[in-house]
């Protein structure tokens, strides 16, 4: 395809902004306000392709030229999607039911260029191994406000070796944007980007 395209994430999200920026795009941030509902009688790889979309679509009407991506991550225990925490008492309640329990993380992205007529979607699942209950660490953890504003009350890269055991699966799914996935869309789009490769070793650095 000709010409430099014009590249829109319809997200806020800090980690989503570095990891695409990590693939080597370049881009603009215009906030999706599409509305989210979780839905536990589905399969979360299906909401979280869904609502990803909804999210692209929402902005691309407005920017019909743009290649548009949207995502949504959903974090699920014993067949329950999570919502973010409500209040710092919410976040506690949350850590306290992943404690010691295996959750799953799905990630679903879409990419939308109305005028291309493209409308692509993907999702990817990684599994979170929490560590027991551990009060002090959570007290501590809920104190900085970072688990306000996530699926689950968690990032991996704040827990990871404390609250949070291991991972099996990708770490960038948990972060928001599976960048192997990503990169393989937008290259059907003639987007060149290039996946990011995170370990366990990479996560202090992404704080």
């Amino acid at each position: 395809m000709k010409g430099m395209k014009n590249i829109i994430l319809a997200s806020q999200s800090p980690r989503r902004k570095n990891l695409l920026t990590d693939m080597g795009v370049t881009f603009s941030v215009v906030p999706s306000n599409f509305e989210e509902h979780l839905d536990d009688s589905r399969d979360p790889e299906v909401v979280a392709k869904e609502l990803a979309l909804g999210k692209a679509l929402d902005v691309a009407q407005y920017n019909p030229d743009a290649y548009v991506i949207g995502a949504d991550t959903i974090v699920t225990i014993h067949g329950k999607q999570l919502e973010k925490p409500t209040s710092p008492e919410n976040a506690k309640e949350l850590l306290r039911l992943l404690a010691g329990e295996s959750n799953y993380v799905t990630t679903g992205m879409s990419v939308v260029c109305i005028n291309d007529n493209v409308r692509l979607s993907v999702a990817t699942t990684t599994t979170v191994v929490f560590a027991p209950f551990n009060e002090a660490v959570v007290d501590e953890y809920v104190a900085t406000g970072d688990p306000m504003d996530k699926a689950g009350a968690y990032s991996v890269q704040r827990l990871y070796g404390t609250l949070i055991d291991h991972v099996e699966g990708d770490f960038d799914t948990i972060m928001g944007l599976n960048t192997t996935s990503l990169a393989a869309m937008l290259k059907q789009c003639g987007i060149d980007a290039q996946a990011v490769v995170i370990t366990a070793d990479d996560l202090p650095k992404m704080v």
